[in-house]
């Protein structure tokens, strides 16, 4: 709850809805000794379930997010990865479509106008500055449903791109960035307002040349996606970010890929090919971090286990805080009269047992 931990409560479903108060025939399920969580909110996700959200049909899309509720992402937004402009326009409109059915949360464009220096899982051939002409044409294609976009504002055209965004209500997202402190800050006060995946892809924190970790942990205005993962941080970095930017302004997101509740082996991310071994997804040429293969339960049992933040912190992470980014809080990310059905129940060992959405079972807990 927005107040904390509530001890032997009951949460009312009515419909799609938590409601206030429950009729006298209402259905009951006796859940002790377990905790009930608002559904997980992920900002960043390229796919899951051997689908991918950049190249993959309508099915293939609403499949991958299948895989995810499963694991208790209620509300994800589909992240694409750098492609040609014209594919681009065209997989914004696919997207654009599901997010009008209310699948997806939102279209997140990671790439093309990003650094070579930082490119990561980008194929360099399309990098291209950010041209506002161009940033617009992406808005324009996802009629709406542009949520955020991710850039290396240093680049020409950059800090006009982020105002752009900020005009038009899209979250301006610094990322795959070789920026310096003084340009990272030049970014904020231009608009942006979320760090793409803290510390990777970007400089490293430096005691003369601070960068943009630095710049970003910092600002009161920024919100910093981490992947809580146990590969894309180590666990001193995660405690840095907490103990700097505040419970308040951190976002667990998975920026899974198709291997993501699926297993290892061979996928593809968008022209490049990753092999998957171990849970860890890497660049077959180059062996550079391909995403994740993460799902959000696991990031939270890792963050309340092994990292041991209060309860009440990784759910801020994981629910509060990217709800309230995408304007969506007085629906989602909470536990409160009026606001949508979505919720996880969890054993003592924070083992997922139960996902609703909306008032319906995606996992019923009495059933498995």
């Amino acid at each position: 709850m927005p107040t904390g931990t509530l001890k032997d409560a009951q949460v009312i479903v009515d419909g799609t809805r938590i409601a206030a108060t429950a009729p006298e025939n209402a259905h009951r399920i006796a859940l002790d000794g377990h905790w009930l969580l608002p559904g997980f909110v992920d900002l960043h996700n390229h796919g899951g379930g051997g689908a991918s959200f950049t190249s993959g049909t309508p099915d293939d899309v609403l499949k991958g997010i299948h895989t995810h509720r499963l694991h208790g992402t209620t509300t994800l937004v589909a992240s694409t990865v750098t492609g040609d402009m014209d594919f681009l326009t065209r997989r914004a409109g696919l997207l654009s479509e599901l997010a009008e059915q209310g699948d997806v949360a939102g279209i997140h464009f990671e790439g093309p106008f990003i650094s070579p220096c930082r490119k990561g899982a980008h194929s360099e051939a399309l990098l291209r500055d950010p041209d506002p002409a161009e940033v617009r044409k992406l808005i324009d294609a996802a009629r709406g449903h542009a949520t955020m976009v991710t850039l290396a504002t240093e680049l020409p055209g950059g800090l006009d791109s982020v105002r752009l965004l900020a005009e038009h209500g899209v979250i301006a997202a610094i990322g795959h960035t070789d920026a310096t402190y003084e340009q990272t800050v030049e970014a904020i006060e231009a608009g942006a307002t979320v760090a793409t995946h803290l510390f990777n892809a970007m400089p490293p924190l430096g005691h003369r040349e601070p960068g943009p970790i630095a710049a970003l942990l910092e600002d009161e205005r920024v919100t910093v996606e981490l992947i809580n993962d146990g590969t894309h941080l180590h666990p001193a970095a995660l405690e840095l970010a907490f103990r700097h930017a505040g419970a308040d302004r951190v976002a667990f997101i998975t920026d899974a890929m198709d291997a993501a509740g699926f297993g290892d082996g061979r996928y593809m991310l968008g022209p490049l090919e990753v092999e998957v071994a171990d849970g860890v997804a890497r660049l077959v040429e180059g062996g550079s971090i391909a995403g994740s293969t993460l799902t959000l339960d696991r990031a939270f049992k890792r963050a309340v286990t092994i990292d041991r933040l209060p309860v009440e912190d990784a759910v801020a992470a994981l629910s509060v805080n990217p709800a309230k980014l995408l304007g969506r809080y007085d629906r989602i990310g909470s536990l409160e009269p009026g606001k949508d059905a979505d919720l996880l129940v969890l054993d003592a060992d924070f083992d997922l047992k139960g996902v609703m959405r909306r008032g319906e079972w995606v996992v019923d807990p009495q059933l498995g």
